[in-house]
């Protein structure tokens, strides 16, 4: 199998054509009225987990900020997870459903600035992930032993598919408790810090505290006959608590593999700034499936081996110089868990950057001739099937192409920038300066364009927009070189690099054809950026 074809199927990944989209898309996919007039403030999510079932069952509180009047409340579950009550201040509430959303009607002014709670309980048999994560839900499996070994994942589908919530990116809640009740015999691991385990008779209850603003999809549980070893690092914040959940028979290789984490964060601390959690930790915990972000939680699948599944997703050897699932998915705690999209439309925010940082960490552990050789052969990956950016408001990403194509249009904008100290800058302003937010790819490219003192308008609207990739026409004739663009938008006119008999040279294409005089005759142009040559 081609490898571009291998990388598609593997990242769950398909060439959609256009579609319709119905009123459930919507009220997933956009600020509802019901939505936007309150403002998240805090979760605590109590479910118990019988694996024997295949059934699940508990109630979330759900503390919010009132922003304006209104009588009409959102929560989201995805069938066939029912509600079985919701109260406010102990009063029980009716509700209307239009599928997975679900309209609350308030009894209680709702008086801005002030806060109140709803209480909703739930169960059900959640839906079980087919393929997680890319077809996500419960993972219902068994380790070696015959103990259970179960999982959440839910990127795209939604947190609501296992429980009740406000299902949609915008809006984060500012912390968390997680109290997860399990077989006796068996281990939860979820988010943030374990504050205390709780005997039960035939279960335990686990709870975690997270600190810090959390997305939806980020909250997981991940249940099993875990041994934990862990370690300090000491970070830029001072020391990080790092921790290790795996199955008993993996412990020996899960040590040897493991230090990549330290080694992670050491390079990931460096171009994009201090680990955004440190009061929530940073764990690996292993799953029956390959592995997702989930903050602070980060879920392990990789069978600890470098590459991907031990494949090199690059094609040049450098791929197996780090195991993928953790460097990559570690990644996304800077872009994904600290900023996050407000839109799935916008993915590319989360997976560019991420797919990026994976050369990075070869930049920083093996040099930058090393890193762009990566970066390069990921381009063997990219389809052109469609756009980046998918349509707003209905729950629909764009193009699998945010991947690598992503990453070598930041590859590509470091060479206009052309200057590494000022490029790290400006991935660590991001981080700052857009610190546990949620954003719009209109302000990532803002602030790209500002901080790098260029107009990159076109540059995105390009790359980002189209599936065009810009193509230099060029010919050489009597020691000088004549050359512009096509396949371009409007006003684009990317600088680029040469080298003419090993002296460098910077041409400047748009779409009218230009000629240069060439002191030399071998010319060779920059792989760097992310372009098509034809000679003509």
């Amino acid at each position: 199998m081609k490898q571009t074809f291998f990388l598609i199927f593997l990242l769950g990944l398909s060439i959609v054509s256009a579609q319709n989209f119905t009123k459930q898309d919507t009220l997933r996919g956009s600020i509802t009225p019901e939505r936007e007039w309150w403002d998240l403030n805090y979760y605590h999510l109590n479910v118990k987990v019988e694996p024997s079932n295949k059934f699940i069952s508990g109630h979330n509180v759900v503390r919010y900020k009132v922003l304006e009047e209104a009588k009409i409340l959102q929560i989201d579950l995805q069938e066939p997870m029912k509600i079985e009550s919701i109260t406010q201040d102990g009063k029980k509430l009716k509700y209307t459903s239009a599928g997975n959303a679900h309209f609350i009607k308030l009894k209680k002014k709702q008086i801005p600035g002030e806060f109140n709670e709803l209480k909703i309980e739930y169960s059900g048999h959640p839906r079980e992930a087919v393929r997680a994560p890319w077809d996500g839900g419960f993972s219902w499996k068994e380790d070696g032993s015959a103990n259970p070994f179960v999982a959440t994942s839910c990127q795209g589908l939604g947190a609501s598919v296992w429980w009740p919530n406000k299902d949609h990116m915008y809006d984060e809640v500012d912390s968390m408790r997680i109290s997860a009740t399990v077989p006796k015999d068996l281990m939860d691991v979820s988010n943030g810090q374990l504050e205390s385990v709780e005997d039960k008779g035939d279960f335990k209850t686990y709870n975690w505290v997270v600190k810090n603003p959390i997305n939806n999809y980020g909250v997981n549980v991940n249940i099993g006959n875990y041994t934990h070893f862990g370690e300090m690092y000491e970070g830029e914040k001072g020391p990080l608590q790092l921790d290790y959940y795996v199955l008993p028979n993996n412990l020996e290789k899960a040590k040897k593999q493991f230090v990549q984490t330290p080694m992670m964060l050491r390079a990931f601390e460096h171009w994009f700034g201090p680990y955004p959690f440190y009061e929530d930790g940073f764990k690996l915990v292993e799953v029956p499936y390959l592995g997702m972000e989930h903050q602070s939680s980060v879920t392990y699948g990789n069978k600890y081996e470098n590459g991907y599944l031990g494949r090199d997703l690059s094609g040049t050897g450098w791929g197996l110089q780090f195991d993928f699932i953790i460097i990559h998915e570690a990644g996304h705690e800077w872009f994904a868990n600290n900023i996050t999209y407000k839109d799935v439309a916008d993915m590319w925010v989360h997976e560019g950057f991420t797919a990026y940082s994976e050369n990075l960490y070869l930049d920083y552990h093996f040099g930058k001739k090393v890193s762009a050789e990566y970066v390069i052969g990921t381009r063997a990956n990219i389809q052109n099937d469609r756009p980046i950016i998918g349509p707003y408001g209905v729950n629909k990403e764009g193009s699998g192409d945010m991947y690598y194509k992503g990453a070598n249009i930041l590859h590509t904008l470091r060479q206009l920038v052309d200057d590494d100290e000022k490029w790290r800058q400006i991935l660590r302003g991001l981080n700052k300066d857009f610190y546990h937010q949620t954003v719009t790819t209109k302000q990532i490219e803002e602030y790209l364009s500002e901080k790098s003192g260029k107009d990159l308008s076109a540059f995105f609207d390009q790359y980002l927009r189209t599936t065009l990739i810009p193509k230099l026409e060029y010919k050489i004739e009597d020691g000088s070189i004549t050359y512009r663009y096509v396949d371009v938008v409007k006003d684009f006119d990317m600088p680029i690099k040469i080298t003419v008999d090993g002296s460098e040279k910077r041409l400047f294409p748009n779409t009218e054809w230009k000629t240069e005089q060439l002191e030399g005759t071998k010319i060779v142009f920059d792989k760097n950026f992310y372009i098509e040559t034809k000679k003509m």
